[in-house]
């Protein structure tokens, strides 16, 4: 299957609209990739939400994703790391997640956007990804317990920001040189390899920074 078949290009000429300045469209593909990443992180935020208002109201309320001594959203959502900004962050996910599910939404009915726009998504997608990653990193090394859900997040962020990224260099929102032309070609004609990679690395950092208690399941 060819890199066009797999993840289509942008409707509009890629450099000449971007050089132009005028709206750029996205591939069918990654449009409805980009709702569905927007809908599945808002899913899991609004549980991660309602989940921490119960722990609000009521102190001794067990969330049902209480598996185990690991996976254990009540040990997470207690943290001080599950309020940044001095709010839930499952509220952030809800306004973000929103906002991209709309977008893919718009992109499916046929709008196009500026460049500036997909810049700006593109710089969001980036501090999502920035700010997942240090979650990962507390609840690896700090909090000692993982969340399902947070995990859900963790994995649409990387995958939209991924797509994001790689949309913007082929449509010309980010300029490339004809030597890295090529790279990006390859990135598109294998553009799952990086995601499932991305994936495995944080999957053998779970396993490793668990494997006390994984052990004791053999």
């Amino acid at each position: 299957m060819s890199a066009a078949t797999t993840v289509p290009p942008s409707r509009s000429a890629p450099d000449d609209a971007a050089r132009a300045g005028a709206p750029i469209g996205a591939s069918r593909a990654y449009a409805f990739l980009l709702f569905l990443g927007g809908l599945v992180g808002l899913a899991a935020s609004a549980v991660l939400t309602f989940d921490k208002l119960r722990i609000l109201e009521n102190p001794s309320y067990v969330p049902n994703c209480n598996i185990n001594p690991v996976i254990s959203c009540g040990s997470v959502m207690r943290t001080e790391q599950a309020e940044v900004f001095g709010f839930p962050n499952p509220l952030l996910g809800l306004a973000a997640f929103g906002a991209l599910a709309a977008i893919g939404a718009g992109l499916l009915a046929g709008a196009a956007y500026r460049r500036w726009f997909w810049l700006g998504l593109n710089a969001g997608t980036a501090v999502g990804v920035g700010f997942a990653h240090w979650l990962i990193y507390q609840a690896l090394y700090d909090i000692g317990a993982l969340c399902p859900y947070c995990m859900v997040v963790w994995a649409t962020v990387v995958v939209l920001f991924w797509y994001t990224t790689l949309h913007n260099l082929r449509s010309g929102v980010i300029p490339v040189g004809p030597r890295l032309g090529v790279v990006v070609r390859e990135a598109a004609r294998y553009h799952w390899a990086l995601p499932v990679l991305w994936a495995a690395v944080i999957a053998l950092l779970v396993l490793n920074r668990f494997w006390y208690y994984w052990s004791t399941l053999l």
